[in-house]
């Protein structure tokens, strides 16, 4: 299921089904794409952004591809402004955020050795719209007095450290857990305690811990010491920035927001609507954030071709990165949105990447 958003949303989710029906071409994957409307124009058209009809035609689908919103733009909830993106992680449970950064060859980066993936709790934390049942884990007791709320829980801390060393696993079997438990004794320390002990019963896996402002400063001086992080949700969405940018830029960074049932590819930036409409935009990172979502449903399902074409899609994006003036012009090439995208899906389609 595509659904195309705000802003710059719509231009590069066009960019992308040239990329999803090469993939289809070449692996012989049975696509089939729904599109829905979420957002600003749904917003007009509705009067909600995100309308429940939405959210059961995800239910169904196999796959979920959102693009970026401009949530700062919506009304209250009560008044139809609800966070597409927040709503989807919440009811299909979507606990895990996975989060690569690696630098591409020939994109100027500040770390150029730079391979790592970021393993975020997705659905706890300060985050106010996901800490409560009913109401919101941010308030205001009186009119100078501002509080938040912060939820960990043990079964919360357990799933994603498994889902991290299940990736560690795949990848040199080498583990960070990030916190802040010298501080936050009981909710990190509930997290690191119950991330460690889920590590256990993985052996080969070498796991160590630092805490969130040592990681910080050792990503920008060392970041070949981190292969797979995990951490909780506020610090892996700052970290995971940190890390695209350290990488080549947020254009270049997908993120997978995963479940037992059901994944929900992003890209990494917002909406940026002070360039929507001029075909400027990249579409990198939602190009690679629907690869991640096929090696989850190939990975899932047993289903190969899924993963090859993943695979393929990755590599695509890096061959046409490596020509310099064939890139967007954010990176200092020649190509606008769609041109970029097209250009994607042929080297994809030709089985030239």
């Amino acid at each position: 299921m595509l659904l195309p958003g705000d802003g710059i949303g719509p231009e590069i989710c066009a960019g992308l089904q040239p990329v999803l029906a090469a993939a289809d071409g070449r692996f012989g994957l049975g696509l089939s794409l729904e599109t829905a409307e979420v957002g600003l124009a749904a917003l007009e058209r509705t009067g909600t952004t995100f309308l429940v009809a939405v959210l059961e035609a995800a239910r169904r689908s196999d796959g979920i591809i959102l693009g970026p919103l401009s949530t700062y733009d919506y009304p209250p909830a009560g008044e139809g402004g609800v966070n597409a993106s927040a709503a989807f992680r919440k009811e299909l449970d979507l606990y895990a955020n996975l989060r690569p950064a690696r630098s591409r060859p020939g994109v100027a980066s500040s770390a150029p050795d730079m391979d790592l993936v970021v393993v975020r709790e997705n659905t706890e934390g300060f985050y106010a719209d996901r800490t409560m049942f009913a109401g919101s884990g941010e308030f205001m007791p009186t009119a100078d007095l501002a509080l938040a709320l912060r939820k960990v829980s043990r079964e919360g801390s357990a799933r994603i450290a498994r889902q991290a060393c299940e990736l560690a696993m795949r990848r040199s079997k080498r583990l960070t857990i990030v916190h802040k438990a010298n501080v936050l004794k009981l909710t990190d320390g509930l997290f690191y305690q119950t991330v460690r002990q889920v590590a256990e019963e993985y052996p080969a896996i070498e796991a160590d811990e630092a805490l969130v402002d040592a990681a910080a400063s050792l990503l920008v001086r060392q970041p070949s010491r981190f292969d797979v992080i995990v951490t909780t949700n506020m610090f892996g969405d700052i970290l995971s920035n940190l890390t695209a940018e350290l990488s080549g830029g947020l254009g270049l960074a997908g993120s997978l927001n995963a479940g037992d049932r059901h994944a929900m590819a992003q890209a990494s930036h917002g909406s940026a609507p002070d360039i929507a409409g001029r075909d400027v935009a990249n579409p990198s990172s939602l190009i690679l954030a629907a690869a991640m979502l096929f090696d989850w449903l190939g990975r899932r399902n047993d289903a190969p071709d899924l993963c090859r074409a993943a695979a393929a899609i990755e590599a695509a994006v890096d061959a046409q990165l490596s020509e310099p003036d064939e890139r967007t012009r954010d990176l200092g090439g020649r190509l606008g949105t769609q041109a970029f995208a097209q250009a994607v899906a042929d080297r994809l389609a030709e089985g030239v990447a």
